[in-house]
């Protein structure tokens, strides 16, 4: 082998070149979490918090395909309370801000939802935009 003498701690320091980030942030908390404005109004949403934060998604797009294709208009929670499935006249009832409270979470992870093609936000109505 040529230059053994080289190769070796060439290849060393491209390691830990390579692997710098990952060690220079250990221990770190790397993203701090958005801080959405919560409705006043409301202490408790549809589902529970946690579940809500982490399966909001998924339960907007199978409220979508229950009214679209099933025509079914209302959902029974986990504690069997009764919801009207609407995006304005449920969720947007408590959260009245889509840029207090959506896009501050949606801008954050980069996430662009395709709610606001069809729907329209409140403010937005409101503030004739």
């Amino acid at each position: 082998m040529y230059d053994k003498g080289k190769i070796i701690p060439g290849l060393i320091i491209f390691f830990f070149l390579l692997t710098f980030p990952f060690w220079y942030s250990l221990g770190q908390a790397s993203y701090e979490s958005p801080k959405p404005k919560l409705p006043v109004n409301e202490k408790k949403c549809i589902e529970d918090v946690n579940w809500m934060r982490a399966n909001h998604m998924e339960l907007l797009n199978k409220w979508r395909d229950m009214v679209v294709r099933h025509d079914m208009t209302h959902y029974v929670n986990t504690a069997g309370k009764d919801y009207e499935i609407s995006l304005e006249k449920t969720c947007m009832k408590c959260h009245t801000s889509r840029k207090e409270f959506c896009e501050k979470c949606h801008v954050k992870v980069s996430v662009s939802p395709y709610c606001w093609d069809c729907h329209v936000a409140p403010e937005e109505v409101r503030d004739g935009q």
